[in-house]
């Protein structure tokens, strides 16, 4: 069996399947002895549970839907990238605010369609990847508007933490502080699943001052089927939904050439099917009552840690997460968890998503001295966090997607103009002013080797 090609459902032994040797990693077509790799996946599931649990926590999905289409599409996942890509699907954060918004309006069942309108939207620009290449991509969405779109998605989401946080203060207070604890005091797995143990925390917190309700706890079943509920659509949704896709596709990118950085093997050429992947397991979600679905960043932390590949270890955490989801019970339990302890987390995961906008900046090396890099982001920042609303026609674009357009629009006419009228190195503004590295980038040093 080739690197290139694992063969289905068939994994090659990792040496002697229990130990890995140093500098080496167990590849994605190879797995550990069957014990190790079921308690590599249970690790899976573990890492992905305390973030793809709050996004129904938040949106008001039932979770253990939101659970049963995560494992659904995670195997899915698998088939169509042929094995050759070990990634866990969990639920998506990009998905919280168009959820949240279109559920207050018109209820859940149109959220619901614009999930799947979503997932249908990335399917395509899956397909079109996969016989075009990503070269397109680079170029309609460079750092500094990709990181934009991220960082907006976060910030609008800052009303939602707040409003969550004031249904109880200090159980709030408790699991920011114990998030933020357990990130710095423990080193390993219990320090990656930070929001994991902060949430308990927070809620054995909640407990204690008489904020949680056991009652449907009680009244659940052990076994039986999750509730699913049919979608409906309102083409009036698709302005909140749809720039949705610029997230995910930079969220399943990123995660392609981060396991091809691992691992050592030029994955490229599976960058579409993962995204059509996604993004049917998105739009099946959504079609049942689930939240959509990303590749989880989280499980990616596991496997740097563990230095397994093994997508045989998927396979077996998307088999724990689907008997899971088959226990009302356990669902109930997880949808008694108070508004403090899910205004607390939000506080921390909105403000992340937020900063892993400015991270895809700082790791490009975005020149916000270059006046078109500064207005996307300025501009874009500010419609999505005020949340600007425009309604032609019926049709409802909120911060987000005004936001999405925004970056988008902005930094192409803006670099087309400057380009043609030479006017990129001219400052703005004085916020726009080159200091420091800045001035090393190509046309400033250009133009200092000119004046010498």
């Amino acid at each position: 069996m080739s690197g290139k090609s694992a063969a289905f459902l068939n994994w090659q032994l990792h040496g002697d399947g229990t130990s890995i040797a140093p500098g080496e990693v167990v590849a994605p077509n190879e797995r550990l002895s069957w014990p190790r790799t079921v308690g590599i996946g249970a690790q899976h599931v573990i890492a992905m549970f305390g973030a793809t649990f709050l996004v129904p926590l938040l949106t008001g999905f039932p979770p253990s839907t939101t659970l049963f289409f995560s494992a659904i599409g995670t195997f899915l996942f698998f088939l169509i990238t042929g094995g050759r890509l070990p990634s866990y699907l969990g639920s998506s954060f990009a998905l919280i605010a168009p959820i949240t918004a279109v559920s207050a309006s018109l209820g859940m069942s149109y959220a619901q369609g614009g999930i799947i309108a979503t997932g249908l939207t990335l399917a395509l620009v899956g397909l079109v990847i996969h016989f075009a290449g990503v070269r397109w991509i680079d170029v309609l969405m460079p750092p500094v508007v990709t990181g934009a779109i991220v960082a907006l998605i976060g910030l609008n989401l800052a009303p939602a933490a707040w409003n969550n946080v004031k249904g109880g203060p200090l159980t709030a207070v408790i699991t920011i502080a114990s998030i933020c604890l357990i990130t710095v005091l423990f080193k390993g797995i219990i320090g990656r699943l930070s929001i994991l143990f902060g949430v308990l925390i927070g809620y054995v917190a909640a407990v204690l001052q008489q904020e949680v309700d056991f009652t449907p706890v009680k009244n659940a079943a052990w076994v039986g089927l999750p509730e699913f509920h049919a979608p409906a659509f309102d083409v009036s949704t698709l302005g909140l939904f749809i720039p949705v896709v610029f997230v995910l596709v930079a969220e399943n990118v990123g995660h392609v050439k981060s396991v091809a950085a691992m691992t050592g093997e030029n994955l490229d050429d599976v960058t579409g099917r993962a995204l059509l992947a996604d993004g049917l397991a998105t739009a099946l979600a959504g079609g049942g009552g689930g939240s959509g679905t990303t590749t989880y960043a989280e499980n990616i932390g596991v496997m740097a840690a563990t230095r397994v590949y093994s997508t045989a270890a998927y396979v077996v955490a998307a088999g724990f997460a689907f008997a899971l989801s088959l226990m009302p019970k356990f669902g109930a339990l997880i949808a008694t968890i108070p508004a403090g302890v899910l205004g607390g987390a939000g506080t921390v995961l909105y403000g992340m998503i937020g900063m892993l906008g400015v991270r895809i900046w700082v790791q490009n090396r975005v020149d916000f001295s270059d006046p078109v890099n500064l207005n996307t982001a300025a501009i874009s920042l500010i419609v999505a966090i005020a949340n600007f609303t425009w309604v032609p026609g019926g049709l409802t674009f909120e911060g987000i997607a005004l936001g999405t357009a925004a970056a988008l629009i902005i930094y192409h006419t803006m670099r087309w103009i400057s380009k043609a009228r030479g006017t990129t190195l001219e400052a703005a503004t004085p916020a726009s002013a080159p200091s420091g590295t800045e001035l090393e980038s190509e046309p400033y040093a250009s133009r200092h080797k000119a004046a010498r």
